[in-house]
């Protein structure tokens, strides 16, 4: 959470140099952590702290001019959302290329909308920032809550397991009903939720009040806070 303004005058930042051969300073030790973080998310695979040493002392030249200008003009385009400007014209997206050299802007593209017929009125969303968010509830809680949006569920899925159909017979859905969702996940698929795993995605397809088929945002399942 961003403090203040008014609590930032005379805050000052100090530059610190980065020295990669002094260990004191625990410079290496900071981007090992985080780098292996942030592998980690993307299946990557992990560098010792020996092999993040070396990596970081060839990559200077490169943190002190592109890393340097895109990072100058991310923080740019930051400055905007602090100041609480939503006219989208007013940002820009950055192309630049320092070996031509060539820089260009231009506008970003306004996310695709969309809406859905609810009991209440037509319910506006984004296709690609919009999401529902659910607890780790049982199907039949699932359908249900879906049901007062004024949304009929239809199919869901999660990944390549096909989690419920509409058209199953009441034979195969009695025994899913019941189960919580992260449960059904698991039987279904015949494979468990890995212990680091905090959500897991469902992609749904639904009818709203209007008997139609619509596009709605995927849903999260909160596995764990």
């Amino acid at each position: 959470m961003l403090p203040p303004p008014k609590s930032l005058p005379g805050f000052k930042l100090e530059p610190v140099e980065f020295e990669k051969d002094d260990d004191s300073n625990h410079h290496i030790d900071f981007i090992a952590a985080a780098s292996n973080l942030r592998a980690e998310n993307y299946a990557i695979p992990a560098a010792d702290r020996h092999k993040t040493k070396f990596i970081a002392g060839k990559i200077i030249p490169a943190i002190a001019t592109t890393t340097a200008l895109a990072t100058g003009l991310i923080v740019l385009e930051l400055y905007k959302i602090i100041d609480g400007k939503t006219d989208l014209e007013q940002y820009k997206n950055g192309f630049v290329n320092l070996a031509l050299p060539f820089f260009g802007f231009s506008e970003p593209i306004e996310s695709p909308k969309g809406e859905y017929l609810g009991k209440d009125g037509k319910v506006p969303i984004d296709k690609l920032w919009d999401r529902f968010e659910v607890e780790n509830v049982t199907l039949t809680d699932f359908l249900k809550d879906f049901e007062d949006k004024g949304l009929d569920v239809t199919m869901i899925s999660s990944g390549v397991s096909l989690l419920y159909a509409s058209f199953y017979p009441p034979s195969k859905l009695k025994d899913r009903m019941p189960l919580r969702l992260d449960k059904l996940v698991e039987t279904i698929s015949k494979k468990p939720i890995p212990e680091h795993q905090s959500n897991v995605i469902f992609e749904v397809t639904c009818e709203d009040q209007s008997g139609e088929d619509v596009e709605i945002p995927y849903v999260m399942l909160k596995l764990r806070k």
